[in-house]
C-alpha cells in the first residue's frame, strides 16, 4: 500500500490545483431578492421572485465575465410576508450576507422602510413593483425602481375613471398602507382634478375579510365607480360581498389588484367589464414579441403564468449585472455610479434609464379589464 501513496498524494495535489483553478475563473456574485413568498399575497411575491431566478439561470447559461472573470451569480431569496418589520429584518440578513445587490421588495410598505438598511450598507436596491413616491424621494442613491410611481398610475387612474368610465359619483377605499393610501390619494386628486365628486372614503386593513359595514355605508351614497388600493387577496373578498350587497358598480384599483389571480379570489363574481385596473409597467406593440417570449420562457421555467412584476424583477436582475460588468467589478461601491447612469438598457419590459432621483424615465402603465376571467389590456399610457 505504501507505494501507491505518492501517486494518491500526486492525484489529490493535482484535483486540488484543479479545483483552485476552477474556483479562481468561477467567482461567486450573490444577488438578493426580497418579497412576500409567504401570506395572503405569496402568489405575487413568489412571481417576482421566479422572474429574478430565471434571469440568473439565463444569465449564467450565456456566461457572465466582470473584470476579466468568469462569475457564477447566487440568488438569495428572502421572505418578508409583506410586513415591514420583517422586511427590515431581511434586508439587514442580506446586508451582513454582504449581498452585491438587491432586487425588491414587491410592497411600498415593505421596500421604504427597507431601503434605509441597504443605503447604510452601500447596496443597490431594485425594486420591481414598488410604486409609492416616497421610495426615490429620501436621497438614497442606492434606491431604484422599474416601474412609474403612483402619482402617474393613481392619477391616470382618476382621469379614465371620470372621463372613459363616466364616473361622477366616487367612492374609495384603501387598505391603509404605503402602497393602498398612497394610490388612492393620487387617484383622488386625478378624479377630482377631472370634475369627479368623492361621496365617501372608507379605510380597511390589508388582512381585512369583511367589508360589510363600508360597503353598506358607501351604498347608501350611490355611487358609480369604488375605487379600493390595496391588493387582491383582499379586492377578491370585496368583489363577492359587492354582490351580495347589489352593489353593481364597477370597481378600479391599482397594479395590487391587476393579477391573473383576481377572478379566482372573486370566486366568479366579476361581471365582464367590471373591473378595471392599471399596471405600472407594460409595453407597446414593439415591445410585445419580447414580452411574449419571457413569457412563454417563464412558463417554461416555473410551469406558471406569469401574475404581474416577474418581466420586472427579470429586468432588474439584468439591469444590475449590466453595470456590474459594465463597471469591470461587482462590489457595490464601484458599480452603483454606473448603475446610476443607466440609459437604454433593452429590457423585455422596454428600453430602461433612470432619472436623478432613480425613477424610470419615460415609465408605462397598462390599462386592463377582465372578461371571461381573463385579464385584457385596453392600453398603453406614458
Amino acid at each position: 500500500m505504501q507505494t501507491h501513496r505518492p501517486h494518491q498524494t500526486i492525484a489529490a495535489a493535482a484535483l486540488a490545483l484543479c479545483s483552485g483553478t476552477v474556483l479562481a475563473q468561477d467567482q461567486v456574485v450573490k444577488i438578493g431578492h426580497v418579497g412576500p413568498t409567504s401570506g395572503p399575497i405569496a402568489h405575487l411575491g413568489k412571481d417576482n421572485e421566479l422572474g429574478a431566478r430565471l434571469a440568473i439561470q439565463e444569465l449564467n447559461a450565456k456566461g457572465v465575465v466582470i473584470g476579466g472573470k468568469k462569475v457564477r451569480l447566487e440568488l438569495m431569496g428572502e421572505d418578508d410576508a409583506g410586513d415591514p418589520k420583517q422586511g427590515t429584518q431581511a434586508a439587514q440578513k442580506l446586508a451582513d450576507a454582504k449581498v452585491n445587490g438587491v432586487v425588491g421588495h414587491l410592497n411600498s410598505g415593505t421596500t421604504i422602510p427597507a431601503s434605509k438598511v441597504y443605503a447604510d450598507a452601500g447596496i443597490p436596491q431594485i425594486s420591481p413593483s414598488s410604486t409609492n413616491p416616497k421610495f426615490t424621494r429620501n436621497g438614497y442613491k442606492t434606491a431604484f425602481r422599474v416601474v412609474a410611481d403612483d402619482v402617474h398610475l393613481g392619477g391616470t387612474l382618476g382621469r379614465y375613471a371620470v372621463k372613459e368610465l363616466k364616473g361622477q359619483s366616487i367612492a374609495i377605499i384603501d387598505d391603509r398602507t404605503a402602497y393602498g393610501q398612497g394610490v388612492a390619494d393620487e387617484f383622488e386628486k386625478g378624479a377630482k382634478a377631472s370634475g369627479g365628486k368623492i361621496v365617501g372614503r372608507e379605510f380597511t386593513n390589508d388582512k381585512a375579510t369583511d367589508f360589510s359595514a363600508i360597503l353598506t355605508t358607501l351604498k347608501s351614497r350611490k355611487p358609480d365607480v369604488v375605487f379600493f388600493g390595496g391588493m387582491d387577496a383582499v379586492a377578491g373578498p370585496m368583489l363577492r360581498q359587492m354582490k351580495a350587497l347589489g352593489l353593481n358598480i364597477k370597481l378600479i384599483g391599482g397594479d395590487g389588484i391587476c393579477t391573473a389571480e383576481l377572478p379566482k379570489l372573486a370566486a366568479g363574481t366579476m361581471a365582464d367589464g367590471q373591473v378595471f385596473c392599471a399596471e405600472a409597467g407594460g409595453v407597446d406593440a414593439t415591445q410585445k414579441k419580447a414580452m411574449d417570449d419571457f413569457r412563454a420562457r417563464f412558463k417554461a421555467y416555473s410551469k406558471l403564468e406569469v401574475q404581474v412584476y416577474a418581466p420586472y424583477s427579470y429586468d432588474a436582475v439584468g439591469v444590475l449585472v449590466a453595470a456590474m460588468v459594465k463597471a469591470g467589478s461587482a462590489e457595490p461601491a464601484k458599480y452603483l455610479p454606473v448603475l446610476a447612469k443607466t440609459e437604454g438598457y433593452p429590457g423585455v419590459t422596454g428600453t430602461i434609464g433612470f432619472d436623478s432621483k432613480g425613477d424610470i424615465k419615460n415609465g408605462a402603465l397598462t390599462l386592463y379589464t377582465y372578461k371571461a376571467g381573463t385579464r385584457e389590456a385596453l392600453a398603453v399610457v406614458r
